[in-house]
């Protein structure tokens, strides 16, 4: 799950990085009410989205005057910002963020990530920050530093002293780095994080250094122990066929195939979807449906890959161990009256038999399928519009 950066700012102050001061508006007389409220004379009014790159989107404006606020905030809300992460299709901006604007010398790139390879998390900085770090990596690789952290003692502050110093920074700068390294790594590891990052990390005339954008990731597993993180769900930023997808218990991830897939097991799914690309063709989503797959879960899964306009056919693949393939094949052909467009049905495991009896006997046009590899086959060619046997 991610969240808004005004939104990780609060989460990391209280960790003890140091955030600009700042406020939530819903419209433009609510934007210049937090200008007039943080006082001062110059501002940045930010779009919040879940995505990056929204400064190049013009999602950043920075203001000297109240009305330079008004009009930056009713330019930006209700638009739909297009970044080089939110796709052609862009997201509507509903809610911005405004703060005092930070005079600074140097931007820095700091980032905490779940290295799921050496099951470790990975702290990433640079002093090239102010842009992606798949850009800084490319054109300059020797700016970046990496440390791994042991689970067992955690990140310390000798590594923490390590990673400010050698971003350049002097002493003075040096201690507040520190405080906002160790901290960034406490709050992701206490908020069951998968992803902190702040770029960039400004240091200003003064000597200070400050969080100047936050973004952070969380575990969708652990929520239920974080209910001050669940509170900071956006399902306006989510796509509405995920969020479908979690009332039912179900895993599904939209693509931009014409194969939907209904498969219990991520790693059936992958196989599958894998199998499909071998073919010729193109899933139109990951979607798993569990162990558990009623006839009331399958046609929800039913309903969720019908509501992706680009499918063109329905491959249902199932591995029966800890359900049963004749309740599947009961949800199938409840779900498949009227359907309207092709259905492939690979069935396999536990009563597989009564299974494939209810789909032969049900009188419905379903294409069966005994190995992987066929279904696959025969989805590509009857989303091409080719009959198959």
């Amino acid at each position: 799950m991610d969240i808004h950066e005004y939104q990780a700012k609060s989460l990391l102050s209280g960790f003890g990085v140091v955030v600009p001061p700042g406020g939530v508006a819903y419209s433009s007389d609510q934007a210049v009410y937090v200008a007039t409220e943080l006082g001062g004379s110059h501002w940045a009014v930010k779009a919040q989205i879940h995505s990056g790159g929204r400064g190049k989107a013009g999602g950043v404006k920075l203001c000297r005057t109240y009305n330079d606020v008004a009009t930056a905030a009713q330019g930006m809300l209700g638009a739909r910002l297009v970044t080089n992460q939110t796709g052609p299709e862009g997201k509507v901006v509903h809610r911005l963020y405004v703060e005092k604007a930070t005079a600074f010398e140097r931007e820095l790139y700091l980032g905490f990530v779940l290295d799921r390879k050496i099951e470790r998390i990975r702290v990433i900085a640079s002093a090239e920050g102010g842009m992606e770090i798949e850009e800084i990596a490319h054109t300059k690789p020797d700016s970046i530093m990496q440390i791994e952290v042991e689970p067992a003692v955690g990140l310390q502050p000798f590594q923490a002293r390590q990673i400010a110093f050698g971003l350049g920074l002097n002493l003075k700068q040096v201690s507040q780095a520190v405080t906002i390294i160790l901290g960034c790594y406490r709050a992701f590891r206490d908020l069951d994080a998968t992803m902190v990052e702040i770029n960039p990390l400004v240091v200003t005339k003064d000597d200070q250094v400050i969080a100047l954008d936050a973004k952070m990731s969380f575990d969708d597993n652990a929520l239920f122990r974080r209910p001050q993180v669940t509170e900071m769900r956006d399902p306006a930023e989510e796509d509405p066929r995920e969020a479908q997808a979690a009332e039912h218990g179900l895993n599904y991830v939209g693509l931009s195939g014409d194969i939907g897939c209904i498969i219990n097991g991520a790693g059936l799914a992958m196989a599958t979807m894998d199998n499909i690309k071998y073919a010729g063709g193109e899933p139109a989503n990951f979607l798993d449906v569990g162990g558990g797959a009623s006839p009331e879960r399958i046609g929800a899964a039913f309903r969720l890959v019908l509501s992706d306009r680009n499918v063109k056919c329905i491959l249902v693949n199932i591995f029966a161990g800890i359900n049963r393939c004749d309740w599947v094949a009961e949800g199938v052909v409840q779900a498949a009256k009227g359907l309207g467009i092709p259905l492939v049905v690979r069935l396999a495991g536990t009563n597989v038999e009564q299974g494939q009896k209810i789909i032969r006997e049900c009188g419905l046009p379903i294409v069966t399928a005994d190995s992987l590899m066929e279904a696959c086959e025969k989805s590509v060619r009857l989303a091409r519009g080719e009959k198959v046997a």
